[in-house]
């Protein structure tokens, strides 16, 4: 990964730039819902940034991925468009339009290498009432799905990652032609809405060991 330090206008903020890694991942808006594909590798990997992304408070953590070719051809009925990545803790109460000129002044980064911390998600689903920010938002701008919340609510969501990674992969092989995958879920839109790309409030995420459909 890359480490970057960027100011923009009063503020500065630290960007995790995840680099080339072992795996697949697509991530493609069809307007009434994000579809997100990934082979096993690509799974372990998005579900460590996801990990990453809970506890780091003071960084945004950024996975490009809209240059990535995709396991499927969709119908020309629901054209799709590929997009980035973005994950944000909300107390930096960062502005997704503040994105695209954040991302131009990046530059190449300080190389950097480190573990990924293991994934502390819940075995299972929170059962628990939760409020506001407990839950994610999704916005997207400059071909890219940004995604704000607490760690409560990526740890909430990010259970559903931790159980496909856990169990897609024994069910493909005793079940290949079975779909295997998960949802990750906005909250309620906020009381007092920004102006931004109207974007769908779920993301489909489906194993895809073979990259083929």
């Amino acid at each position: 990964m890359t480490i970057h330090q960027v100011r923009t206008g009063p503020a500065e903020y630290r960007v995790i730039r995840a680099a080339d890694g072992p795996g697949r991942i697509a991530l493609y808006d069809r307007h009434h819902i994000l579809d997100m594909f990934v082979d096993r590798d690509g799974l372990s990997r998005l579900t460590s940034l996801w990990s990453l992304a809970t506890r780091s408070a003071h960084s945004l953590v950024h996975l490009p991925l809209r240059d990535r070719p995709g396991p499927v051809d969709f119908p020309d009925e629901y054209p799709a468009v590929a997009l980035d990545l973005l994950l944000v803790h909300h107390s930096l109460q960062f502005r997704p339009a503040d994105w695209k000129p954040l991302r131009a002044r990046l530059g190449p980064g300080r190389p950097h290498t480190t573990r990924t911390p293991d994934p502390d998600f819940p075995a299972e689903y929170p059962t628990a009432r939760r409020h506001g920010h407990d839950h994610l938002r999704f916005d997207r701008t400059a071909r890219t799905l940004v995604i704000t919340g607490s760690p409560t609510a990526f740890r909430h969501e990010g259970t559903g990652l931790r159980t496909l990674l856990t169990e897609a992969p024994a069910a493909h092989h005793t079940w290949p032609a079975t779909h295997q995958c998960t949802d990750l879920d906005a909250g309620p839109p906020p009381k007092y809405p920004t102006p931004h790309s109207p974007v769908p409030g779920r993301i489909h995420v489906q194993y895809c060991p073979d990259w083929l459909l």
